[in-house]
């Protein structure tokens, strides 16, 4: 009888289970009380996969700029962990952030980027919210003081747009700047006239929108100074030696999670000493002080993000991801230039990005139709972004192979229909 009471309640309830999964509470609010409905039947099932997803077929492949498409192996185990936290009896997404189920999520996640981008204790790792575009106020507020000098390398959008924040809290320099070339080039190291003075200086590592990557990176000539890093796009999708800069940013929903947190690595001898006028929530040494947990953190994207973390490794690391993102990038790009004419890619070819590969057709119109074909084809999400037009492929680590692949034998079909 208990059994087929509390069977009934969770019917009303809206829950479907079976009596002998694990118990579970669901709490009930109301203005005036909260009342407890214990459910022996709790542990309840997802919604049923289908075979094709179960196989790793959605049906589409997503080529979002962002938030971009995930490893399936992700989705299914967040999906299958969603309901029911090991056992908690909570969803991540309602525990405390102080309790010790987070508290272990969090410290994974932590561990696991060490491991991937081997980064020593000398510097902190922190979970944080607001994107990178909050950063570009932050990163001055907490490295600089209002008359210090900073220099910037202007490769497209988000790095202009980092420089022109940064003016408001301190001297910002641009060093150089693609825009006259339509941000298609990455400058010769040599040539850049760097300020003896800066703090620091700051780039874009992947430009999403104009498809501009650094395949190595520069190095600050005044030996006080340091490199700081923009790298949202091509976040873990490559080795890269974290000693060699002052400072690593990243918005997470590119390479290695959902949008909501934003990842800082910075060197711990360069915290501490703010602008008077920094809010709490953007100084660095408040966030690191207290393990990214000064607030509540974004605790079910930082959980997807140790997710993530995890499979990378399980994959044999960046070097490893690196070479698959290579695979990819090589053959979307082989089509172009295969084209004759048809599909045209602007990016220099020296600093094409493995991550985002923007290209344009004859006309608009063409453009548009290419975009709607391939959608009912099941390639979505490709269109240029706003201020560009285009199209834009980005093939992120979770893009497999077989989506690069089919959009390619797309783009060949397309050409032929339309000589």
């Amino acid at each position: 009888m208990a059994a087929t009471a509390a069977a009934a309640a969770a019917a009303a309830a809206g829950v479907v289970g079976s009596a002998s999964h694990h118990s579970r509470i669901l709490q009930f609010s109301s203005s005036s009380r909260r009342r407890q409905l214990c459910i022996s039947c709790t542990a309840v099932s997802p919604s049923p996969i289908p075979a094709s997803l179960a196989a790793g077929d959605r049906g589409v492949y997503n080529f979002a700029a962002g938030p971009a498409t995930l490893p399936e192996s992700v989705i299914l185990k967040a999906q299958s962990e969603l309901y029911n936290y090991r056992g908690s009896g909570m969803s991540i997404m309602e525990m405390s952030h102080r309790g010790k189920e987070f508290d272990a999520a969090i410290k994974k996640a932590e561990s696991d980027l060490r491991r991937l981008l081997s980064i020593s204790d000398d510097f902190a790792v922190l979970f944080l919210q607001g994107g990178a575009t909050t950063q570009f106020a932050a990163v001055p507020l907490n490295l600089c003081k209002p008359d210090d000098p900073a220099d910037y390398i202007i490769t497209g959008s988000w790095s202009d747009k980092a420089y022109k924040e940064a003016q408001k809290f301190c001297k910002p320099n641009v060093v150089w700047s693609g825009k006259s070339e339509k941000y298609t080039k990455i400058p010769s190291f040599d040539a850049i006239r760097q300020n003896p003075d800066a703090k620091y200086l700051h780039i874009c590592g992947n430009e999403t929108i104009h498809g501009v990557e650094y395949k190595d990176y520069p190095e600050p000539k005044n030996k006080n100074s340091i490199l700081v890093a923009d790298m949202s796009s091509n976040f873990c999708s490559k080795p890269v030696d974290v000693s060699k800069f002052g400072l690593i940013y990243a918005g997470a929903q590119k390479n290695v999670g959902p949008s909501g947190v934003t990842i800082v690595i910075v060197r711990r001898d360069l915290i501490g000493d703010p602008q008077p006028i920094t809010p709490v929530m953007l100084d660095y040494k408040i966030h690191a002080d207290n393990a990214s947990l000064y607030n509540t953190p974004p605790c079910f994207a930082v959980y997807i993000c140790a997710l993530v973390f995890e499979d990378l490794l399980d994959q044999g690391g960046l070097q490893a991801v690196e070479e698959k993102n290579a695979k990819k990038a090589g053959i979307l790009y082989e089509a172009i230039e295969r084209s004759g004419g048809f599909y045209v890619c602007p990016v220099d070819k020296s600093v094409k990005s493995l991550m985002n590969v923007p290209f344009t057709l004859q006309n608009s119109d063409l453009e548009k139709k290419f975009i709607a074909e391939a959608a009912k084809e099941g390639m979505i999400q490709l269109k240029g972004h706003r201020s560009v037009g285009g199209v834009r492929a980005s093939i992120y680590n979770a893009m497999p192979l077989a989506g690069v692949e089919k959009l390619v034998a797309f783009m060949k079909d397309f050409q032929a229909r339309h000589p």
